[in-house]
């Protein structure tokens, strides 16, 4: 049996010591239940297993039809109190989490590595990117605040943002902390109560984030975590108590839960598939550019939505290519607690069969791969999932260049002109980010100005807005009319009551008495 190596088996013994929820020596995944961990008493089980070693870490029950019941029963309950608590109250509850998960951001990011094979750096990074959700919403009384006018004589209008009910979300295995920590606290803070149903190949931060809830006083059932695969998906779709459904994921499951999920009369937002390109010009700080696209195609083995998995040279900038391969080959692929390792294993054997079976399809079109990570060995990691880092050249044509990798292959396409790039990535369906490296603002300008998609770099490579903003992918990378976090996670998460209210003023009680002379005019 496979067994961790010296660096992650004293992570796992510390987790699974630590934590009420989790387990990384072998043991079961609870459910979060009316805030207790209920061990489930489920016939199926899921394994989670180190993508470095395939040690079983793990193992998370498919939540019984019964359990599901009880966490939205425990979540009904709950909305009845928690969406009539004070906005102070609410606004409290962030606050002590922010603090809980910096003082806890080690043993979230540990688990991350374990369970999803990031480098221990990028997981803290998957933390931080979630925690900064969190400090954002402690400005909820500012941001919930509604509107008033008086629109006649004696008659107010006012609008108040009121919450929606039991809301549910769908996380992905490629950010464990980051996307609960979209959804928690935006959906609570806003008075909602809320199922979570984390990826079951890696579960272990959703269950400390549980946690950590209940430590910052978070009432029991406003928060519940269940597990599972379809049926668990499809049980959230189908419940006539849960409102709002908001997931990230791949595009399959996210029109799946969209159209079924709307069907029943629910909000759904959905973050799906990818292709982002990013367009170097010959101008371009080429120092810059490049690495700014090896981080951004490489990190976490490009298992992000927002990875620059296309790099699109334009002109005279084609001459980059050598050094983009000699930078890409210097790239450390190891274990996530080994010292220096810039990426990690994917997420599974069957992933990296897939990856390396789209690398293949590049030579049999007629493409060609000038850096090969097939077959990549690492010494001490014997059974490890890795894939080495790729560089592809291909058209636009070619199967590597149509569907989303979702691993560390560089998808390398050249154009003569910028308007040519533009055609390129206007022609693609989806529409999450991009990027241009450039030193000249106009061409800045005319790019951020053409180009069809959502969230746009400027010599910045993963244009992912901060949660003062919202999340703003489009085409066929989004479905829904409201973004993640920010104002719009507001809105998502709210629905707006106006009241028209009339109280004449001569109607009012306590006037002074008249001592004239009644003349019953």
């Amino acid at each position: 049996m496979a067994a961790l190596n010296a660096l992650a088996r004293p992570k796992a013994e510390k987790l699974s010591a630590e934590w009420k929820g989790t387990s990384a020596t072998g043991g079961n995944t609870k459910n979060f239940i009316g805030g207790e961990f209920v061990e489930s008493q489920t016939s199926e089980w899921f394994d989670v297993v180190d993508p470095s070693t395939q040690t079983l870490l793990s193992r998370v029950p498919q939540t019984t039809d019964s359990e599901f019941e009880q966490a939205v029963k425990a979540a009904s309950e709950a909305f009845k109190t928690w969406s009539r608590t004070s906005v102070i109250r609410r606004q409290r509850f962030v606050i002590e989490l922010q603090q809980l998960i910096r003082e806890n951001s080690d043993a979230l990011a540990a688990s991350i590595v374990l369970e999803q094979g990031k480098t221990f750096a990028d997981a803290q990074g998957d933390v931080l990117r979630g925690l900064q959700v969190v400090e954002s919403a402690i400005a909820i009384p500012s941001n919930l605040m509604g509107d008033k006018l008086e629109v006649a004589k004696d008659m107010d209008t006012e609008t108040r943002k009121v919450p929606l009910g039991v809301c549910a979300s769908i996380a992905p295995f490629n950010f464990p902390a980051m996307i609960p920590l979209w959804t928690i606290p935006m959906a609570a803070v806003t008075g909602n109560t809320l199922i979570l149903k984390p990826s079951e190949r890696d579960p272990g931060a959703a269950m400390i984030i549980a946690e950590l809830c209940q430590r910052a006083g978070l009432p029991p059932g406003v928060v519940n975590v269940i597990h599972g695969g379809v049926p668990t998906v499809n049980a959230i779709c189908d419940h006539p108590a849960i409102k709002a459904i908001s997931f990230v994921g791949g595009d399959r499951a996210g029109k799946h839960i969209y159209e079924r999920g709307t069907s029943h009369g629910k909000r759904v937002q959905a973050n799906m598939g990818a292709k982002n390109h990013a367009v170097v010009m010959p101008d371009a700080n080429k120092n810059l550019a490049l690495n700014s696209i090896i981080g951004a195609a490489f990190g976490a083995a490009g298992q992000r939505c927002m990875a620059i998995s296309v790099a699109l040279l334009v002109g005279e900038a084609q001459a980059f290519l050598p050094d983009l391969i000699e930078r890409a080959k210097k790239l450390n692929v190891n274990g996530g607690f080994e010292k220096g390792a810039d990426f990690g294993p994917v997420i599974s054997p069957k992933a990296k069969e897939r990856i390396e079976g789209l690398i293949a399809s590049v030579q049999e079109e007629g493409g060609e791969i000038v850096l090969d990570g097939r077959g990549y060995t690492v010494e001490g990691y014997p059974e490890g999932n890795f894939v080495g880092p790729t560089i592809v050249k291909v058209t636009t044509e070619m199967k590597a260049y149509k569907e989303e990798i979702f691993g560390p292959v560089l998808v390398v396409l050249t154009a003569d002109t910028l308007d040519d790039a533009l055609d390129i990535i206007n022609a693609n369906k989806y529409g999450n980010g991009t990027a241009i490296f450039t030193q000249s603002g106009p061409t800045a300008r005319k790019f951020e100005h053409e180009v069809e998609v959502g969230q746009i770099g400027i010599n910045v490579p993963i244009p992912v807005p901060l949660p003062m903003f919202s999340w703003s992918g489009n085409k066929a990378s989004f479905l829904g009319d409201i973004g993640f976090y920010g104002k719009g996670g507001i809105n998502f998460y709210t629905q707006n009551k106006t009241i028209t209210s009339l109280w004449k003023a001569e109607d009012a009680a306590g006037q002074r008495a008249s001592v004239n002379m009644p003349t019953h005019n």
